[in-house]
């Protein structure tokens, strides 16, 4: 990738560069825009991320540059521990740092910061395309220096170190993830000799706190293909130490001459299969980790072959320990993944069996709004190499849905609400909650859910009266 002048100034063009530039000449201090940014001007990608770095103090120099732009125009925020200082300003966020080297101690990522040059600090940056730097200064304002030739990498789409990869992995182990990011975001690929620096590094990503580990996989899980990264992942054996129960899936069995499918590759299809449908992350996540319960539920049976029972409701009880695990959140979204993880063998079941209206108003019920993500991602699952198979399993999946929305249609289970109620049994009857009330309930909710009645309120008032008879119960009011 050669140089273009004319591109760099394109894209420096424009009032807050050349501020910053002014700013910077008037205190005779070198300034320049460094990393992302300039990384993204040509790789054709909008950013409203700045970092600058100046030799000298860099909160000095965003001090000024926040009185420039004036009180009503920015603000600012000074971080004197790290040296670092941020302006916001016009949906743009200004980071200034100075100029620095680093050393590690081994038990930690966090450095030793000594004031430095700007080659000292090219030198920290973790990869080639991240350490190039653009003047802001009037005498060679749009000037590029780029010491590691990130240039040419980015035109060999590689990712590279600029330093011994060694020492740059072992000294800021989360950089090994970033390279797996990074790739898996711009579908580079990471240099042999780093992606085996990587590798015999690995151990080392043990001393990253679990949320900075939660950052780097969300980010690979926005990807287009995530699945390239979460091979990466396993291939250098990053996966292992940070996501063990996804590792596990990996692998193939043999038994009297019968094997099943490497589950994990499986997953890796399916996980595509999703992205390539829905932005949805969480969606993704349920993807990545429908099959999770498999290598726990795993046996070999003289008549079926490899069996993974119940696997679904494993996987499902996984989820929020996972979760907690590494740090995700235990919100409404882990619960999602959850409840997809539970359900995603239900709709198979149906295709596989005869459709009839009372699985179907079932399924409904449990899934509630999440139907829709859920046939999604039971249609991803379907990957057998058998085309015959597959063809038949997608043809019924049409009459599955087709079924769903004409039931849907028709009876109005998805999240319904029985229409007798607790509350309203508990005053029919004369009741405090109890065992006798759920009993009622549930009767109603199944009557509703098999066809047995219609989910309207007046048979539901002549079913709760039935079955109240049956367990010994008269009603104290009559509300029909």
């Amino acid at each position: 990738m050669t140089v273009d002048r004319n591109k760099i100034l394109l894209h420096i063009d424009k009032p807050i560069f050349h501020l910053v530039g002014e700013v910077a000449d008037s205190m005779n201090r070198p300034c320049y825009v460094v990393g992302g940014y300039v990384r993204d001007i040509f790789l054709d990608r909008p950013s409203n991320d700045m970092d600058f770095v100046t030799v000298g103090s860099g909160i000095e120099v965003a001090k000024a540059v926040a009185a420039r732009l004036g009180k009503n125009k920015c603000s600012l925020a000074v971080f004197k521990t790290y040296g670092t200082a941020q302006v916001k300003t016009a949906g743009l966020e200004l980071e200034f740092v100075g100029a620095r080297r680093e050393s590690y101690r081994h038990g930690s990522r966090n450095p030793i910061v000594e004031d430095g040059t700007l080659h000292d600090d090219q030198c920290r940056r973790d990869f080639t395309i991240n350490a190039m730097a653009i003047s802001l200064n009037s005498n060679s304002f749009g000037e590029l220096l780029d010491p590691f030739d990130g240039i040419a990498d980015m035109g060999r789409r590689i990712i590279r170190t600029p330093l011994d990869p060694d020492v740059t992995f072992s000294d800021d182990p989360l950089r090994m993830m970033r390279a797996v990011r990074f790739a898996t975001q711009m579908s580079f690929d990471i240099l042999p000799e780093t992606f085996a620096a990587i590798t015999r590094n690995a151990y080392r990503i043990d001393i990253i706190t679990r949320e900075r580990i939660a950052e780097e996989l969300m980010k690979i899980m926005r990807a287009h293909a995530p699945s390239r990264g979460f091979k990466m992942l396993h291939d250098c054996g990053l996966l292992k130490r940070i996501f063990p129960e996804l590792e596990a899936l990996c692998g193939v069995d043999n038994s009297h001459g019968r094997s099943h499918k490497d589950n994990f590759q499986h997953t890796m299809q399916v996980l595509d299969n999703v992205a390539e449908q829905s932005e949805n992350e969480w969606l993704r996540w349920a993807a990545l980790m429908h099959d999770i319960g498999k290598p726990s539920t795993k046996r070999w049976d003289e008549h079926q072959g490899w069996t993974f029972h119940n696997h679904n409701f494993v996987g499902e009880k996984m989820v929020p320990k996972i979760f907690g695990r590494m740090r995700l959140p235990l919100n409404e979204h882990m619960k999602y993944v959850k409840k997809l993880v539970g359900l995603h063998m239900r709709p198979i079941a149906l295709v596989e069996d005869e459709v009839t209206d009372s699985a179907v108003r079932r399924l409904l019920f449990d899934a509630g709004d999440d139907i829709d993500d859920l046939m999604l991602l039971c249609s991803a699952d379907i990957t057998s190499k058998n085309e015959e198979k597959v063809k038949r399993f997608r043809d019924n999946f049409v009459l599955v849905k087709q079924k769903l929305v004409d039931i849907e249609e028709k009876d109005r289970v998805r999240n319904f609400q029985p229409p007798v109620d607790g509350e309203e049994i508990m005053e029919i009857f004369g009741l405090q909650p109890s065992k006798p009330v759920g009993i009622i309930k549930d009767a109603i909710k199944d009557a509703i859910l098999d066809g047995t009645i219609k989910n309207d309120r007046e048979q539901a008032y002549e079913f709760m009266l039935m079955k109240a008879k049956e367990i010994g119960l008269t009603p104290v009011i009559d509300k029909r």
